[in-house]
């Protein structure tokens, strides 16, 4: 098998279990040294311990470290011993996470704060951790875990879905910023069967959505020739990219502006042929700029 990342040096954050344990194998087995990061890893018995346990009858080489995601601090020390064990770290899997299931209306704002601060703070943490580090090597490989319930909603989860499209956002700019020092930043979607989804799926489907199934996007979107702001998604063995683009809209010149006009023109606004995906948040400004100055001042036209 060609290892693909050979002498790299990952850490994996929530690695005990499900998504995180299959990620950290992956790694491992693609020739990365990982240090295998969660909660309790340093309690004896404890499920990241286990996991190194694994890497290592393998023949592949881990470390466990005990970190609360939530806490700056923790993140800071977690990322120094990977840097202080090994000399460096090239590659940062935000895996962390939890639920805190609620429709809106019987959510407490304690549970919504509490997914937000594991999920998205979590991430900032870690990866502030590690920026200026990978900024000094000219190297680095970032994966934020996003979900379909951020891109596309999802019942219940008001919390964790805005937690997890913050996370593109995260990635967009980030992107961008690391580009110059070949820092690549994605994001991966998972499906998968884990102990957040216990209960939630019939037997059938639960053995279908294995994490081991999902984790060979990691190792691509943790790789050397790895793409930079893309949003992966995996789950049963499936593999789809996920995108988020602008229609070409319509202009509304000054004698047709009003909130009528758009209104009897939604459907044009919203007509999904020839649509692009903006470079930056300012490809969008920039469209709207040329699209009033190419228009005649007469008359409403396409882009």
């Amino acid at each position: 098998m060609t290892q693909l990342l050979q002498g790299r040096i990952a850490i994996v954050t929530g690695a005990g279990r499900g998504l995180g344990r299959a990620h950290a194998l992956e790694l491992a087995r693609h020739g990365a040294k990982v240090l295998v990061s969660d909660l309790d890893a340093d309690r004896p018995g404890a499920d990241a311990l286990a996991v190194v346990n694994d890497i290592r009858a393998a023949g592949g080489e881990a470390h466990a470290r005990s970190a609360d995601v939530t806490d700056p601090l923790q993140a800071q020390a977690m990322v120094q011993s990977a840097i202080e064990q090994w000399g460096r770290v090239d590659i940062l899997v935000n895996n962390a996470g939890i639920l805190r299931d609620k429709t809106f209306a019987k959510m407490s704002l304690d549970d919504f704060r509490l997914v937000m601060e594991v999920h998205l703070m979590g991430a900032v943490h870690c990866t502030h951790a590690v920026w200026n580090s990978m900024r000094d090597q000219n190297y680095g490989r970032i994966v934020m875990t996003t979900s379909s319930s951020g891109l596309y909603g999802n019942f219940g989860q008001a919390n964790y879905g805005a937690a997890k499209m913050a996370l593109v956002g995260l990635m967009q700019t980030l992107a961008l910023e690391g580009e110059r020092y070949d820092i690549r930043v994605n994001c991966l979607a998972p499906t998968a069967a884990t102990a957040m989804t216990e209960g939630l799926l019939e037997a059938e489907a639960l053995n279908m959505l294995s994490p081991a199934a999902v984790s060979p996007a990691v190792v691509v979107l943790a790789a050397e020739n790895a793409p930079t702001r893309t949003i992966l998604m995996a789950g049963a063995g499936g593999f789809e990219q996920a995108n988020i683009t602008m229609t070409q809209g319509i202009y509304l010149g000054k004698a047709e502006l009003s909130a009528s006009s758009l209104i009897h023109r939604l459907d044009e606004v919203s007509d999904r042929r020839g649509e692009t995906i903006p470079a930056t948040g300012f490809d969008q400004l920039r469209h709207e700029v040329a699209k009033a100055r190419t228009a005649s001042p007469q008359t409403s036209s396409r882009a």
